[in-house]
Parts: structure tokens; C-alpha cells; sequence
């Protein structure tokens, strides 16, 4: 089966900032939180989060955009020795989970989804609190931009550490595309629009095709 490709319009979600409580909407980005022990701080930063085993959403990374939330965690530790990272998160195919015991609380992922999203006042019991829980099966999904919470010693450090990882990555990116002006990781594959014959790229943010008009 053929198909004729006459251009495309990308959309730029990257301003979009849902509430807390407002639906996870399926491929999107979201600013999240986590809270940690300052102990464990530098380790996922440089290294990435490390799955829990178990919870409440069976295995995952266990965040929340409410950053009131991350700051009660862990529950164990005073508040000075807590951590709360600001996280960019691409939360994939995003499962509701709004009961006790629903059926798909702790095998959601195996039903294909990437992540459990719980609402806020949906009236599970096992959250006391009330407030928004969302469990990310796979880390890779998580990026820790920011440091939300800590004491000022403790932030300033793990801020220089985020800078210095994020420098290294870009490090190892490649010269900027020169048609679509972005840097790239890969190269990307330049080909001429097969109407107009204009040289397009596949990440630049807009195409229109005169010819297929």
C-alpha cells in the first residue's frame, strides 16, 4: 500500500503544566515529584531511580505531582535529612486507579500500560492522605531538572551535581542539524519532501507542501 506525505505540524507541549488531580493524558510530559532520604540523593541522580519492589501499585518509581506529597516522604526520617526532586516525566500509556482493590492495581504494566496514575479524593482507604499517587514501571521514563526541597547546604550540592550531569550528557551530543536547528543525539536523515522536493528533516516542527495543497 502506498501513501502520499504532503507535510505535518508538530505540537510543543513542553509549557503544558496539568494541576494536580487533572487527568494524565496518555504520551504527555508531566513536572512530577519524589521525595528522598539526602543520603540516596546523588546516587539517583548520576544513576537514575532504582524500581521498588512492591507498593501500593505493585512494582514501579513512586511519585506525585503534588510536591506536598513527596515532601512526607520517607516517612521515617526527619524532615532536614529529606530530599524532594522536580522530575520531568513522559508517563506513556497512563492507567486510572480509583478503588481498592481494582483488579489491575498491581498488574497494570502487564496489561500494557506504563503507568498508574491514582486521583486525589477518589476515597481508596489505602491512601490516608487524599492526595495523587502515580507509580512509573520504567525509570528510564523519569528525569530528575531540579531540586524541589532540601536544606540549603544539601541543595546547592545536588544542584551543582543535576548541572554537571546535564552538561555531560550534552557533551555527547552531535552538532546541530542544519535544517531542522536542533542537536543532535543521532544523525538525522535529511530527505527531499516528495511533493515539493524542499529538504525537510523529520524533527523540524512544521512542513507544508505547497505542491500537495
Amino acid at each position: 500500500m502506498s501513501i502520499t506525505f504532503y507535510g505535518w505540524e508538530a505540537i510543543n507541549e513542553d509549557k503544558g503544566h496539568l494541576k494536580p488531580g487533572q487527568k494524565l493524558q496518555d504520551g504527555r510530559g508531566y513536572t512530577m515529584y519524589h521525595g528522598t532520604h539526602k543520603n540516596n540523593a546523588a546516587k539517583i541522580i548520576c544513576s537514575g531511580f532504582v524500581p521498588s519492589v512492591d507498593g501500593l501499585l505493585g512494582p514501579g518509581v513512586y511519585i506525585s505531582r503534588d510536591m506536598n506529597k513527596a515532601r512526607a516522604y520517607p516517612k521515617t526520617v526527619l524532615k532536614t535529612d529529606r530530599v524532594v526532586f522536580k522530575l520531568k516525566v513522559r508517563v506513556g500509556k497512563v492507567k486510572k486507579i480509583d478503588k481498592d482493590n481494582h483488579p489491575l492495581q498491581k498488574t497494570w504494566h502487564q496489561q500494557g500500560y506504563d503507568c498508574a496514575w491514582v486521583p486525589p479524593n477518589c476515597g481508596m482507604q489505602s491512601i490516608p492522605s487524599q492526595k495523587e499517587e502515580d507509580c512509573v514501571w520504567d525509570p528510564k521514563r523519569i528525569t530528575v531538572v531540579d531540586i524541589a526541597y532540601a536544606n540549603d547546604l544539601v541543595k546547592k550540592d545536588l544542584r551543582k551535581l543535576i548541572s554537571e550531569q546535564t552538561m555531560a550528557k550534552e557533551a555527547d551530543v552531535k552538532d546541530q542539524c542544519n535544517v531542522c536547528g536542533h542537536r543532535q543525539y543521532s544523525s538525522h536523515e535529511i530527505q527531499k519532501c516528495w511533493g515539493c522536493e524542499t529538504v525537510v528533516c523529520p524533527f523540524m516542527s512544521k512542513h507544508v507542501c505547497k505542491k500537495g495543497r
